[in-house]
């Protein structure tokens, strides 16, 4: 039986924080899982946003921007193990090298649909640009499944009829239409959930596509206030295991002592004060001391 970590969407941009990115680095190497899965919108490539073109929010943007940003951010979750290694390798000790594994987002395969719509670009923009294979990642295709003891990881899993995502569904209704174990990112709600079938399996869905520290414009100010973490998967075996959640904030006290909103009203000052998830965070501890 194995240990997983499952890292939700982190939808990096220039603009957004990358501490909790050295947080989950950190723990990776102090937990010692199995397996890293990092679901996929890693990089948010906002420059490639079709969403946004022609608005006030899109002046400035530029692509070498986003890889920059992107590759910088790999950095600094990746600098943990690789200071590890480095370390165990002068010590002349064995070294930890989990499998980690990387499910493309949709928003990184807005440089695959930028090329597909432009044939000029092939070439010029590539996904190998965000350099995730170079960090040691074995990347898989956007929607392309990978079954990694029982469970099948992909960013999001679309009706077979349509293409478009599951969403705005139960948790039970997605098992029932999906039909196997799975976890997928894609939607900042945070929902887990079994379902036993008829010839006695049972199957388990996991969704989630938090984790970041910033607030999403696009969703406004009330739609901000959801969790965000990562999540533990104690005895993997044949789809099954112990679910662990593991919170932005918890990350936060215990390599950096403090609350995540109080670590980001020092830091990040002008986040903090428009975060309505960092207020929430705040006044549910209030509430709590009460």
């Amino acid at each position: 039986m194995r240990k997983h970590i499952m890292i939700p969407d982190c939808q990096v941009t220039p603009d957004t924080p990358t501490d909790h990115l050295r947080w989950i680095g950190e723990y990776i190497v102090d937990e010692k899982p199995d397996v890293v899965v990092q679901i996929g919108d890693f990089a948010d490539m906002e420059s490639l946003s079709s969403f946004d073109v022609g608005k006030k929010c899109f002046e400035g943007r530029r692509y070498v921007t986003d890889i920059a940003c992107s590759n910088a951010a790999m950095d600094v979750l990746m600098k943990p193990l690789n200071d590890h290694n480095a370390k165990k390798r002068r010590q002349k000790e064995k070294t930890y090298n989990p499998e980690l594994h990387l499910t493309l987002g949709n928003h990184e395969y807005r440089i695959e649909r930028v090329i597909q719509s432009d044939a000029r670009l092939d070439g010029t923009l590539q996904m190998s640009d965000l350099k995730y294979k170079e960090a040691g990642w074995t990347v898989h295709d956007f929607l392309q499944p990978v079954n990694i003891d029982g469970i099948v990881y992909s960013h999001y899993f679309a009706n077979p009829m349509s293409g478009k995502p599951y969403g705005g569904q139960s948790i039970d209704t997605r098992l029932k239409n999906i039909g196997f174990t799975f976890t997928m990112g894609h939607q900042q709600v945070k929902m887990s959930g079994e379902r036993n079938l008829t010839n006695g399996q049972r199957i388990r869905g996991l969704v989630c596509g938090s984790c970041y520290l910033h607030d999403e414009d696009y969703i406004g100010p009330q739609g901000n206030a959801y969790w965000r973490g990562i999540f533990v998967k104690h005895e993997v075996i044949d789809g099954q295991y112990d679910l662990m959640e593991v919170s932005l904030d918890f990350l936060c006290r215990r390599y950096e002592g403090k609350h995540v909103w109080e670590f980001m009203k020092e830091k990040y000052p002008e986040i903090y004060g428009a975060s309505i998830w960092m207020q929430y965070q705040s006044k549910r501890m209030e509430e709590a001391k009460r």
